[in-house]
């Protein structure tokens, strides 16, 4: 099956792009704020608890992010001047109100990211019209912004969920994780912004069971090779994080010692994605 969403564009073929100040890397955190369902079974560290009902185990784990690790991160990206681009569950704005005080009171981009993540885009494509409207409405409320960009809980999305977005004023997708540029979708006034599985930390140090300082060095690496290949177009370069995953306070100092090698490198513009998306839109981006 032909992936219509889309048409294969190799980057030594596209008009350069510019980012402000001359930069040649466009950086973002993608902060994944998230609520779980407990009973049912998700993203977990030992899958041989995942099917019990309740697992204890797994949903401690996932729960310590809101009530613990978040609030370390947060002086973490207050230390660095990082405004994370937050991958938003609906269900955290009554779960976790005052995770949407602290990020309004920063000035952090908010994007929606489903309901929650224990319910995946397929599962709700029945009644996805409305279920999208009510998470968009539910994040503009509590944040007093509407969200332009979209994460799928999992990166899942339906056949239709581009359309319908735009349809409700959204302009970006993170799903497709398919370049290091973003570029426009055969959906009219929708475009792909780049997000990563790579540079994330739930596959890094749970799939990968990376160390800390291994995890200071790939970004590291990430970084040197995208300047590298920006010499003559723009790059973005996004890290994907997870507050129960980085927000362990082992692991703690070696987000900080990423983020200053990041922020604090030659031609890096610290931003977030909506930024990015309203960049490109503006200028390379425009629809032909």
């Amino acid at each position: 099956m032909r992936n219509e969403l889309y048409d294969y564009s190799p980057i030594t073929e596209r008009p350069p792009i510019a980012w402000p100040g001359g930069a040649r890397v466009a950086f973002y955190v993608g902060l994944n704020v998230e609520h779980f369902v407990l009973g049912k079974p998700s993203t977990s560290i030992n899958q041989g608890t995942a099917e019990l009902v309740p697992d204890p185990l797994n949903h401690g784990w996932r729960d310590y992010g809101p009530r613990v690790a978040i609030w370390r991160m947060i002086e973490a990206f207050d230390r660095h001047g990082v405004r994370p681009s937050v991958l938003l569950n609906s269900d955290v704005a009554e779960q976790y109100p005052q995770i949407i005080e602290a990020g309004t009171a920063r000035d952090w981009a908010w994007l929606a990211h489903g309901k929650n993540n224990s319910t995946v885009q397929p599962e709700v494509e029945a009644q996805e019209r409305a279920y999208l409207t009510d998470v968009v409405e539910t994040i503009e409320r509590a944040t007093g912004r509407r969200p332009r960009g979209w994460l799928g809980p999992a990166l899942s999305e339906t056949f239709q969920t581009p359309a319908l977005l735009a349809e409700l004023g959204l302009d970006y997708l993170l799903d497709w994780t398919s370049d290091d540029q973003p570029y426009r979708l055969n959906v009219p006034g929708m475009m792909s912004v780049p997000y990563t599985l790579e540079l994330n930390d739930l596959g890094l140090f749970t799939a990968h069971s990376i160390s800390g300082p291994d995890f200071v060095q790939i970004v590291k690496d990430q970084l040197d090779q995208l300047y590298a290949d920006s010499e003559h177009s723009g790059r973005v370069m996004a890290l994907a994080l997870h507050p129960f995953v980085t927000g362990q306070a082992f692991r703690l100092k070696y987000l900080d010692q990423a983020l200053e090698y990041v922020v604090n490198h030659p031609g890096v513009w610290n931003t977030t994605s909506d930024d990015i998306a309203a960049h490109y839109a503006a200028t390379a981006g425009q629809a032909t």
